[in-house]
């Protein structure tokens, strides 16, 4: 139970925050829901909660993934956050499903009129503000994953760039809160078209397409996941490390290099050739030296570095231009 709490203390947070506020939006769209009957709201209240849900799994998922290696599972438990964001989603697909099938129906039949204009306005500005602070925060920790500046209010459009350096539970939250915030506004909208011009059906077509723009992120989500889950390589960065390794003056050539995902880690599995004229004490120091230049890497935890017998032939062909500089730890 100790070591649980402590992995918990070590989850990550704008994960946690969103799941707090987004319950805490969906219980407050849930009442005014019930006091007035708009679809819209409905929409946003099925909203909140599938993303309270959702984030709540990865911020334990994220924490949980930090568990030490043992006998049973060496490779550590690094992709444990991607197996519970393959789970979140499906309650998100779940919810999305309800959205469309709810707003459909309203859309064909609009004859219920809402009513509490202003508490639906009200509430949904209330949750425009919160998920957009909490996209604001999560735009930050993107930007802070990838090694780069915060950029005041340019931190959401700028984290753009960098989404794919991010932590798998930081990208889903980014994600979610931006789907989250575009939500109110469509939402805050429909009202106002809907009370001022009499078209109902834009509450029902409002509530189609916020449960599209969930089920893109479960699209999204799902897919980013899925390749954390199989072993995804970082191109990216076994590129900088091919550079990095080559560059040392005792490595003639790579036999293979691998830079795999495990959650939100790197494991590097590297056989380099080097000249058998070299001492195996050497060649240790070499070893000890590149490990600690390639785990100096962002997001690098495990190196295994072997030797192989130089051949006299260059074989390593999949470095191609310097990438630029990526972020240290």
């Amino acid at each position: 139970m100790a070591e649980t709490l402590k992995l918990l203390k070590d989850g990550n947070k704008p994960s946690l925050l969103a799941a707090f506020v987004n319950a805490f939006l969906g219980i407050i769209k849930g009442a005014a829901f019930f006091f007035t009957g708009n679809v819209a709201m409905f929409a946003e209240m099925m909203h909140s909660f599938g993303d309270a849900a959702n984030q709540f799994f990865v911020y334990v998922g994220s924490a949980l993934s930090k568990k030490a290696p043992n006998e049973q599972f060496p490779g550590g438990y690094g992709r444990i956050v991607n197996l519970v964001c393959l789970f979140a989603v499906i309650i998100v697909a779940i919810l999305s499903y309800e959205t469309i099938k709810e707003g459909w129906h309203h859309f064909l039949h609009p004859s219920t009129e809402s009513k509490g204009m202003l508490i639906a306005l009200s509430v949904l500005f209330i949750g425009g503000v919160l998920e957009g602070t909490v996209l604001a925060k999560a735009a930050v920790e993107v930007l802070h994953e990838a090694g780069q500046e915060k950029a005041g209010l340019a931190s959401i459009p700028k984290a753009f760039r960098f989404l794919n350096r991010a932590k798998p539970a930081t990208k889903l939250v980014f994600m979610e809160d931006l789907v989250a915030t575009g939500g109110n506004v469509l939402a805050f909208s429909a009202i106002l078209i809907a009370h001022f011009t009499g078209w109902a059906q834009i509450e029902g077509l409002v509530s189609m397409i916020i449960g599209c723009m969930m089920f893109y992120v479960v699209g999204n989500v799902f897919l980013d996941n899925a390749r954390g889950v199989i072993g995804e390589t970082d191109q990216e960065m076994l590129n900088r490390i091919a550079h990095l390794v080559l560059d040392d003056p005792n490595i003639k050539d790579i036999v293979r290099l691998e830079v795999i995902k495990e959650g939100e880690f790197l494991h590097v599995e590297l056989v380099a050739e080097a000249n058998p004229e070299l001492s195996l004490a050497y060649l240790d120091d070499v070893r000890d030296h590149l490990t600690e230049i390639i785990l100096s890497q962002k997001g690098v935890t495990k190196v295994t570095i072997l030797y192989d017998e130089d051949d006299g032939e260059m074989t390593w062909v999949h470095i191609g231009d310097r990438p630029p500089n990526l972020p240290q730890k």
